[in-house]
């Protein structure tokens, strides 16, 4: 046990502790400092009383002044929707068309999109629109489904292939490996990939091939159908890949990529917003392509 004596030189009497012959006196804590202490212990009983403190089982207890970050933060953007109301009720009624020729309404569109856009897009089309592998590039002019500001905002709203919007867009490529043996993909393969070299898309066993299964789809030349969503085949753009790999298993099992209808989670204004942000992106139409 520890034996308590008093130091001999100060005259303190020391706890019993000793290291290596030092021994540890027992002198008082400041008198400063356990007020303050004690301060800490009175605010943090106060605290408890007055704000949200304890965890219950579904949420926690209240505070005698009822106040929480959450409802300040509710309070804030009630105050910012208020405020953008007005022009937000002139962007819902104005033509998506007409929109660029208001300066104010189009800054704020732009702007309002942007925040849309990375909120609700980015994790599939990336920060900066680029897309991915499956997830289309938002800032060519390559538009599966079409690129005019109308044509984006249906697609936003409405979704793509999604079981819960009736007015989605729909197509659905068949798999071929159902149908066609190995040697005809490999030669279908070889055909699709010549195409963005300028060569006939109705020529030789591959034009064949792609005539009987692939044109009334894609078209006779290639060049996709928007009221489908066929890609065309004949430039560079490929939304898996056009390695070999990829376009066997394209044409065996078929790709069903699916957009979400927004138009369930978005409100009018913000997808009149998102549409006219993606519009201006770099990519977008004028007017429908023929």
């Amino acid at each position: 046990m520890s034996e308590k004596k008093t130091d001999k030189v100060t005259g303190v009497e020391t706890t019993g502790h000793s290291w290596d012959g030092i021994e540890e006196l027992n002198n008082p804590l400041p008198r400063w400092w356990l007020w303050t202490f004690y301060g800490t212990i009175a605010w943090g009983v106060i605290y408890t009383i007055l704000f949200p403190a304890w965890p219950l089982v579904n949420s926690a207890t209240a505070g005698v002044l009822n106040w929480s970050t959450r409802s300040e933060v509710a309070e804030r953007i009630a105050a910012v929707e208020e405020a953008n109301a007005p022009i937000e009720a002139r962007l819902v009624e104005t033509s998506l068309t007409e929109v660029p020729a208001d300066d104010q309404l189009y800054s704020y569109a732009v702007n309002a999109g942007a925040a849309v856009f990375r909120t609700n897009c980015s994790q599939c089309h990336g920060s900066g629109a680029a897309g991915a592998k499956g997830y289309p590039n938002l800032l060519d002019d390559a538009w599966l489904w079409g690129g005019t500001v109308e044509d984006i905002a249906y697609t936003v709203r409405h979704g793509i292939r999604n079981e819960d919007d009736p007015d989605a867009r729909y197509s659905q490529m068949p798999a071929f490996g159902e149908m066609l043996s190995r040697d005809e993909i490999a030669t279908l393969v070889t055909h699709v990939q010549s195409l963005q070299s300028g060569a006939d898309p109705l020529a030789g066993p591959g034009g064949e091939l792609f005539e009987y299964n692939c044109a009334s789809c894609h078209g006779e030349d290639a060049r996709g159908m928007r009221e489908m969503g066929a890609p065309n085949l004949t430039d560079a753009i490929w939304l898996y890949g056009s390695d070999d790999a990829t376009l066997t298993q394209t044409i065996t099992y078929a790709r069903f990529g699916v957009m979400p209808n927004w138009g369930a989670r978005l409100s009018d204004a913000e997808i009149a917003a998102v549409a006219t942000y993606v519009h201006q992106l770099g990519g977008g139409e004028e007017t429908a392509a023929e």
